[in-house]
């Protein structure tokens, strides 16, 4: 069992990207130490620091439940940019195997979320 971000809508051969809950945690770790953040601090992940004191627009990815809601089209649309961004400043490290798993989980998230934008629909959390 696991996690699987996909649109909101009846199309069953739009894009999608699962994880496994492990696997999709660590890509929400990821995400946030690139923001500069420690996920383990904040409210939610075990420790005190509330999402209203950080600054990013990937906060409604990094603080969502894993297997419920949604994340509506502009939500999608701000965070585009800068899950792109994170991926090209990651192009030029070297080859590590980790990191390219990483930065193609973020590509395919960012397929996904372009999806929804120019449908004007959910990313549901399923």
């Amino acid at each position: 069992m696991g996690i699987m971000l996909c649109p909101a809508d009846d199309d069953v051969v739009g894009p999608d990207i699962s994880w496994s809950h492990y696997g999709f945690s660590l890509f929400r770790q990821w995400l946030a130490q690139a923001e500069g953040l420690v996920l383990r601090e904040m409210v939610g992940f075990g420790g005190n620091r509330p999402w209203n004191s950080v600054t990013t627009t990937l906060a409604p990815l990094l603080d969502h439940p894993d297997d419920e809601g949604d994340l509506s089209a502009a939500q999608c649309a701000a965070m585009l940019p800068r899950l792109e961004a994170i991926i090209s400043e990651r192009v030029h490290t070297a080859h590590d195997p980790v990191l390219q798993r990483r930065t193609d989980d973020a590509g395919q998230l960012i397929d996904v979320m372009k999806y929804c934008v120019e449908k004007g629909i959910p990313l549901d959390f399923c």
